[in-house]
């Protein structure tokens, strides 16, 4: 283990006797509180109450896991303490608290996230999942993904934190592991809230609970809203079967300072996620290179603000939309070798072709689980004026577009998800 082990002496003299101001946060594990070390490090230190959840094997699972797991998105565990009954972990310090902090309850003088850093965000974070899944050995089931525990850092770098719940994943021919249900309840994934078996497709659900918090400003759980609103997947199920609907999601704090096409591509995203049935949730994989792509797409926040109607009804606005996903850089030999298109001995991911299907306005709503992802159509757009050579060659363009996206999304299945052709089903009721 390659954590420092310091005495609680030591750590009570880094948070002046655990002091009130030093005070970051408490919960049911325990409090925390920020200290400095002797050479002057910043460190947050978790004391964990002895009557409270986090147990002994927590504790443990906890060293043992930050110990042997390092990560750009995963908080780094500078060392522990296990003095007598006293149990206590030191983090680097992250200076801009937790994802939570910084999307609800927010008083009036704290300025909102805007889309771009949400974006950063939530690729930041789906990244950190990635690395538990794919790239540890044996791999690693999270399994308390939310808001609270995603803390920032410098320029709202993301990293997971809190791994006491964190369990091996299955290995060999197991497609599963059976244990007690733990986690928080409005992130727990039905299929693992019922009968304790969980996968790696449970923390993919938490992921897409934590993103719909990122695009809505929403609580998972609410109990100051209207019945029928209180549970925020309960509350944007019926929402996802309606475009139109789409702008009425966003955070109000946005102001609605976001792309349009960006809101439609995120909520396509959280959407899949967010599937009752667990085979048909993407993989974190794919996920991290939608989420890749949308964090690049920056967005100008002191553009006007957009309107679903008129902003693309306009050939300069849909030229600006339309020119989000070139469908031609992906098959040039610099893009197809880029550390974005992490599947090995694929092109593309599913997750791209459906990126790209909704940039070109194409696709059935039914396949893409969101009636139509077509924004460039009848709510976003107006027709084409018949007669127009220049209208003509974009409209051959978006068809070429379009069968592309199909053809890619087509032979990913094929050759990559032969048993999983629901993933673009409507989500299930």
């Amino acid at each position: 283990i390659a954590a420092h082990t310091f005495t609680f002496r030591e750590l009570a003299a880094a948070t002046k006797n655990f002091r009130q101001d030093c005070l970051l946060g408490e919960g049911g594990f325990g409090r925390v509180y920020k200290g400095h070390l002797e050479n002057g490090q910043a460190v947050a230190v978790k004391q964990l109450d002895r009557n409270g959840l986090q147990g002994n094997r927590e504790f443990l699972v906890e060293v043992l896991m930050l110990s042997l797991l390092h990560h750009d998105n995963l908080v780094n565990l500078i060392g522990y303490c296990a003095d007598g009954d006293q149990r206590l972990l030191v983090y680097e310090f992250m200076p801009l608290g937790s994802l939570e902090d910084h999307l609800h309850d927010i008083p009036p003088d704290k300025e909102p996230l805007d889309w771009n850093t949400r974006m950063k965000i939530a690729a930041g974070a789906a990244k950190g999942l990635e690395f538990l899944h794919d790239k540890a050995n044996p791999p690693v089931i999270y399994r308390d993904f939310k808001s609270s525990n995603i803390l920032l850092g410098e320029g709202y770098h993301p990293k997971l934190s809190d791994f006491g719940l964190a369990k091996l994943g299955p290995v060999g021919d197991k497609t599963h592991v059976s244990t007690r249900v733990m986690g928080t309840y409005g992130y727990c994934a039905p299929e693992y809230a019922m009968t304790g078996q969980l996968t790696v497709k449970s923390d993919v659900y938490s992921f897409g609970v934590v993103f719909l918090e990122l695009i809505t400003g929403r609580k998972a759980i609410d109990n100051t809203k209207p019945l029928g609103e209180q549970n925020l997947v309960a509350w944007a199920r019926p929402l996802f079967k309606d475009r139109r609907k789409f702008p009425k999601m966003a955070d109000p704090l946005l102001a609605g300072r976001f792309p349009m096409r960006g809101l439609y591509q995120a909520l396509a995203v959280a959407a899949m996620c967010l599937q009752e049935q667990a085979a048909t949730r993407p993989f974190i994989g794919d996920v991290v290179t939608a989420l890749s792509y949308l964090a690049s797409q920056t967005y100008d926040p002191n553009t006007p603000v957009q309107h679903s109607r008129s902003n693309a009804s306009t050939p300069r606005a849909r030229n600006r939309v339309g020119a989000n996903f070139d469908q031609r850089r992906l098959h040039s030999p610099n893009h197809q070798q880029s550390p974005d298109l992490r599947k090995e001995g694929t092109t593309t991911s599913k997750y791209e072709a459906e990126v790209s299907r909704t940039n070109s306005g194409s696709g059935s709503g039914r396949r893409a689980g969101l009636d139509s992802m077509d924004v460039t159509g009848s709510q976003m757009g107006s027709p084409a004026h018949a007669g127009r050579k220049r209208e003509s060659s974009r409209s051959t363009d978006r068809q070429r577009a379009v069968a592309e996206a199909k053809t890619w999304g087509e032979n990913s299945r094929e050759r990559k998800w032969p048993n999983a052709r629901g993933s673009f089903d409507s989500t299930n009721e």
